[in-house]
């Protein structure tokens, strides 16, 4: 399944100000804001429901070609992007359930939160946090 990536999808305005935040690894937060992932799987459940930035974490540590030829084979054709943004909010996504079994080929629990209308926006450098935050920045 090939999907070409889309132009950002949303834009910064300023009811986005207040939301929480989540800090995800790359290429993570780009298969969640591209629309290929449906799922973040977390070691944590949540009661949070509804719209949540997608942070970029710094760590590169995933960033390395077998680990994206790897994710190709696994989950079919990806369109990589030639770089990918880090240390800042890449998107938006819905959480609407925290679940522990799923049918999404994404799922690997123990806990899983299930996301919908996931669109990527203007990147904007944020220091990131372990669990939810709310990023210190102005739309």
């Amino acid at each position: 399944m090939k999907r070409k990536s889309t132009k950002t999808a949303a834009r910064w305005t300023p009811s986005l100000k207040n939301l929480k935040a989540i800090s995800i690894r790359q290429p993570w937060a780009w298969l969640i804001v591209n629309g290929y992932k449906n799922i973040e799987n977390r070691i944590w459940s949540t009661n949070l429901r509804g719209p949540l930035l997608i942070h970029a974490g710094s760590n590169t540590s995933d960033l390395y070609e077998d680990v994206l030829k790897q994710l190709s084979r696994r989950h079919g054709m990806i369109d990589w992007p030639e770089n990918f943004e880090t240390g800042g909010i890449v998107g938006i996504a819905e959480i609407t359930g925290c679940v522990q079994s799923h049918c999404s080929k994404w799922f690997q629990g123990p806990y899983s939160w299930t996301l919908a209308n996931a669109r990527r926006l203007p990147f904007k450098p944020v220091k990131g946090h372990l669990k939810f935050f709310t990023p210190d920045f102005y739309v």
